[in-house]
């Protein structure tokens, strides 16, 4: 069993249900991973993915071993049939399967480059360990989705949810830089499993991938779309069409509290880190609606859900 993407939950309300249960007793399998270890192989940085993973891990018993291909490992090659004399010391082919040897379990980050759509939708990294090692994987964001996230934040939405189909929005806001799609994409997925009103709203210009959003309601007054609001879940992401550009920086798409009065008392969701006065207001972020630092905890046991089912399928 590998866990590459929102899509390999075969039941989404079974799973949130269980990560519940396993919340409430965190400790409950501490044997289950005994004697096995977990290989956390970072690409880029991290907080609450590398943290909240490491603790999911130590919940059921596992042993984590950290590395950070940034600053730790050879640079890894990913394409076959390449003449290797450039800067590139190692091939995917060979790190995956000796990784494999020494790990049970092996969960990897990394990110979109945005600079060539096309191989950033490969997902060559995630997709090439999945090739060749042999043991199963994790996806911690990858280029084009963040499925642990989505995990969490469907939980945290079951955990407050008060209403049986409640309005959801995925909100765009500005930022300084390009930021990948993945969060967005997989938080799209996760929403089209659920009993909600679920509309996306952003400038026009920051559509994401038509084949994810499929017929997902698309609102370009950000106003109108906050309309009776239970959920706002905000997050950057750039163009898709003019992949990785930022077309715009419009301020006005920030979140403050005039925006969320629109709303039916809606409660407040980002996944972090996030730049504050850009993003969202501080009235916003630190008000009692707030559920960031909920959405954060809740990572721990998307992970520990995600790494049992792993465990007890194996």
């Amino acid at each position: 069993m590998n866990y590459l993407s929102i899509n390999d939950i075969n039941s989404l309300h079974d799973w949130v249900q269980e990560a519940i249960t396993i919340k409430k007793d965190p400790l409950k399998d501490h044997t289950l991973g005994k004697d096995k270890s977990i290989g956390l192989l970072f690409f880029n940085s991290s907080l609450r993915t590398r943290l909240s993973t490491q603790k999911a891990a130590l919940n059921l018993g596992l042993n984590p071993i950290v590395m950070n291909f940034s600053n730790e490992g050879w640079a890894l090659e990913f394409e076959d049939g390449t003449i290797m004399d450039q800067g590139k010391s190692e091939h995917v082919k060979e790190a995956a399967q000796v990784i494999s040897q020494y790990c049970d379990i092996i969960a990897i980050r990394a990110f979109a480059l945005l600079e060539d759509k096309e191989k950033d939708q490969a997902e060559e990294v995630l997709l090439n360990f999945k090739k060749y090692a042999s043991v199963p994987i994790v996806n911690m964001e990858s280029s084009v989705g963040h499925p642990l996230q989505a995990l969490a934040d469907a939980i945290t939405l079951a955990e407050y949810n008060q209403k049986k189909s409640p309005k959801v929005v995925l909100s765009w806001a500005p930022h300084p830089k390009a930021l990948p799609h993945a969060v967005a994409n997989s938080f799209v997925q996760m929403m089209q499993l659920q009993d909600a009103e679920f509309v996306i709203t952003h400038p026009e210009g920051y559509e994401l991938d038509p084949e994810i959003t499929k017929n997902s309601k698309i609102e370009y007054n950000q106003e109108e779309a906050f309309k009776n609001a239970d959920f706002i879940y905000v997050k950057n992401w750039s163009s898709f069409s003019d992949y990785g550009q930022v077309i715009s920086k419009d301020k006005n798409w920030m979140i403050d509290q005039p925006k969320m009065n629109l709303t039916n008392n809606a409660k407040f969701m980002h996944c972090l880190p996030v730049r504050r006065n850009v993003i969202v207001a501080d009235e916003v972020l630190d008000g009692e609606n707030s559920l960031v630092i909920e959405q954060a905890n809740n990572r721990t046991y998307a992970a520990q859900l995600v790494l049992k089912k792993i465990l007890e399928n194996e």
